[in-house]
C-alpha cells in the first residue's frame, strides 16, 4: 500500500452496523478518513462521531436510499466533486429467507436492486474518482452463498453470484490501470441478536464457521491493500461451497435454510 494522503477517503456503504461498521472502524484505526453511507434512521451519525472522537480522522456521513436513482446520482455527484476517494467498499446488501411463492414482489425487487443494481452503479459512478488517484482499490462484498443455489433463499445467492462474477470481470478489465478490484465471500456472521438466533438453528457446523465482523474487516483490509483478487476468510465454508458437488450441497443447504422458517 502506498502512503495515503490526508485528503483521501474510503467510502463504505452499509456502514451503520455489522460488517460495514467494522470496515469503517478498522480503516479509521489505520488513520484513514471515511465517508459513511446508510439508510436514514440507523444511527449513522453516532458511528461517524465515534470515529472522529476515537481516531481523530475526518469522517462524513450520508443517509440515503441508494436504490432510488435520483438519490444515488445526487450522492455520487457530490462525492466526486468534494472528495478524493481511493477506496470504495460496496458492503450494503440485503437477504431474506422465505418460500418463494410467499415472497412479495417488493422483497424480490429489494434484493436485486441493492445487491445487483446498487453495486454496479456505485462502482460505475465512483470509478472515475478512483482512476484519478495514484493507486486505488474497490472491495465488493459477495457471500459464501454465491457458491451454491439454495431453496428458501433463491434470489439472494443468485444476486451474490452476480457480485462475485462482476468483481472478477471488472478487475480483469482494469488490470492495466491503477485500480484493483477485490471480492470477499464471507460466511455467516453474527452481527446482531436476530442473526445469532437464526444461526443457532443450524447447529454445530454453522456455529463453527460463524465469523466475527471485526475479524473479517481486519482480514479484508489487509488483503485489499495487497491487491488480492479473491479474499477467502473461512477455509471450511469455502471448501464446502466450492468443492462439494451441487447435487449434494443443494439439498443439504436447502434443508438447513428451511429451519429458519420452520
Amino acid at each position: 500500500m502506498n502512503t495515503i494522503r490526508n485528503d483521501q477517503y474510503a467510502l463504505i456503504t452499509g456502514a451503520s452496523q455489522g460488517l460495514g461498521k467494522s470496515f469503517a472502524l478498522e480503516l479509521a484505526e489505520k488513520n484513514i478518513n471515511t465517508l459513511l453511507v446508510s439508510l436514514p434512521g440507523e444511527n449513522l451519525s453516532v458511528v461517524n462521531q465515534e470515529i472522529k472522537e476515537t481516531y481523530g480522522v475526518d469522517s462524513h456521513f450520508f443517509e440515503l436510499d441508494m436504490t432510488k436513482p435520483e438519490e444515488l446520482d445526487a450522492f455520487t455527484q457530490q462525492v466526486n466533486e468534494r472528495f478524493e476517494v481511493f477506496l470504495l467498499i460496496n458492503n450494503a446488501g440485503i437477504g431474506g429467507t422465505m418460500k418463494f411463492d410467499h415472497a412479495e414482489t417488493r422483497d424480490i425487487d429489494s434484493i436485486i436492486k441493492l445487491n445487483v443494481w446498487v453495486v454496479s452503479v456505485m462502482a460505475h459512478k465512483i470509478l472515475p474518482n478512483l482512476l484519478r488517484q495514484p493507486k486505488a482499490y474497490m472491495l465488493n462484498v459477495s457471500s459464501i452463498a454465491a457458491g451454491s443455489p439454495m431453496g428458501y433463499k433463491t434470489v439472494y445467492p443468485a444476486s451474490k453470484a452476480f457480485v462475485y462474477s462482476f468483481s472478477l470481470g471488472l478487475n480483469e478489465e482494469l488490470k492495466d490501470t491503477n485500480v484493483s478490484v477485490s471480492v470477499v465471500n464471507p460466511g455467516p456472521m453474527a452481527t446482531n441478536e436476530e442473526g445469532s438466533s437464526r444461526l443457532n438453528k443450524h447447529g454445530l457446523f454453522a456455529r463453527m464457521i460463524t465469523l466475527k465482523p471485526d475479524e473479517v474487516a481486519r482480514y479484508c483490509i489487509v488483503h485489499v491493500f495487497k491487491r488480492k483478487r479473491i479474499i477467502r476468510v473461512n477455509f471450511w465454508s469455502w471448501l464446502l461451497m466450492n468443492n462439494v458437488p451441487v447435487w449434494i450441497k443443494l439439498p443439504l443447504l436447502t434443508e438447513a435454510v428451511r429451519k429458519e422458517i420452520a
